[in-house]
């Protein structure tokens, strides 16, 4: 067994079995977490807290602000502006998103059997979109010079999401209207399918986010961060992420945020552990870039998952403890900090499964900035 497979394996199992440990701990029957399709809401939240909200927004912005002060007051010398014209195909999937926007959003009577159905065609579009936007920067792009990977990314995605899916049964921060009455063969096939986006969509994103230096000027030269001993750090990020994963079944209205943590962090520890490359190992030499952009592009994603759900029929809300007072769209608007981590575990998760089985897998800032194989991990000397 190889040792990526081991890491992906040990994440699942304990990702599945350690909020059950939670629920049981506290007394909980474990029984309603395991129910299919996973649509009853049984989780009581605590309500909307002003000096809870302030906290954790003073909190997000002393971890934001100093990178974004970075960014902004760091000169970059920007590429031209495109190496080649727009693609034919790109018009195509704009007025393609533009059009299913419209559709998502309106109530036409001929529309009705469709009208649950916008949400996979729709991030398709965007898909194409961004794909093409990256092609008019640098001449590539995954769609058509990294297909095989491009391709794998959907049924990981889909994978990837039901594990958040999964985790959601225990904290209950968002929940699914609209859909109608679905059988658990329905239920299961229509949500993959939505699912199967959400990894091509933020790594194409972070891709083109990656053409424009500007985005992370600044951050090639940032604060290195260097774990010694590795191993033994390693492990005790083990434990605190085995931790949390106890702690979303056992203490939900406090440790609700470490859905979006405890993955990322215990991917990381076993990949220390077990001597292998995690996508921080460039923040060792200061270069902060790749997670930036990857935890950007997820954060733009989120802006438009969430902009497009608000007037689609089949849509989803949110019950988020303390912090649901002050929404955008259907989000809590602190909740968007959430889609910072995301990203980058949307990246940790595509080079865990896909950086080796595909050639050319795999994002590099420096390749994509150059426009250059994007095979290519490291950026040389001379692109920083």
């Amino acid at each position: 067994m190889s040792t990526r497979l081991a890491i992906l394996l040990c994440v699942c199992t304990l990702g599945l079995l350690l909020p059950l440990l939670g629920v049981w701990w506290a007394g909980e029957p474990v029984a309603p977490y395991l129910e299919w399709p996973p649509t009853t809401r049984f989780v009581v939240h605590a309500p909307f807290s002003w000096p809870v909200s302030i906290g954790l927004l003073l909190l997000i912005t002393g971890v934001l602000a100093p990178v974004a002060l970075r960014v902004l007051r760091t000169t970059s010398r920007e590429r031209p502006a495109a190496v080649t014209a727009f693609p034919w195909w790109g018009w195509g999937a704009a007025i393609w998103t533009l059009a299913l926007w419209g559709l998502a959003w309106t109530r036409f009577e001929w529309m009705q059997p469709f009208q649950a159905h916008t949400f996979f065609p729709l991030w398709c579009g965007y898909i194409v979109l961004v794909n093409a936007l990256t092609f008019r920067r640098v001449g590539r792009c995954m769609l058509l010079h990294r297909l095989r990977y491009f391709l794998l990314l959907f049924p990981l995605s889909a994978g990837f999401w039901w594990c958040f899916e999964y985790l959601n049964r225990f904290v209950q921060n968002w929940y699914y209207l609209g859909a109608g009455d679905l059988g658990a063969g329905a239920y299961l096939l229509r949500a993959t399918v939505s699912f199967s986006t959400v990894l091509p969509a933020v790594l194409g994103t972070a891709e083109w986010l990656m053409s424009y230096p500007r985005c992370s000027a600044g951050l090639d030269q940032c604060v290195p961060i260097r774990v010694l001993p590795r191993k033994m750090w390693g492990w005790v990020m083990f434990c605190l992420a085995a931790g949390g994963f106890v702690g979303i079944g056992l203490w939900t209205d406090y440790l609700f945020p470490l859905v979006w943590v405890a993955p990322l962090v215990l991917i990381w520890s076993l990949q220390v552990v077990s001597g292998e490359a995690t996508i921080f190992s460039e923040t060792a030499q200061g270069d902060w870039r790749t997670v930036w952009i990857a935890a950007l592009a997820a954060l733009l994603c989120g802006f438009f998952w969430e902009m497009w759900n608000f007037y689609s029929l089949a849509h989803w809300e949110y019950a988020v403890p303390f912090v649901q007072g002050i929404t955008l769209f259907h989000m809590p608007l602190l909740g968007y900090a959430g889609y910072l981590p995301f990203g980058v575990e949307c990246l940790a998760i595509a080079e865990l499964c896909l950086a080796r089985t595909c050639v050319g897998g795999g994002i590099s800032y420096g390749a994509v900035a150059a426009g250059t194989d994007l095979a290519q991990r490291k950026p040389t000397v001379a692109e920083r």
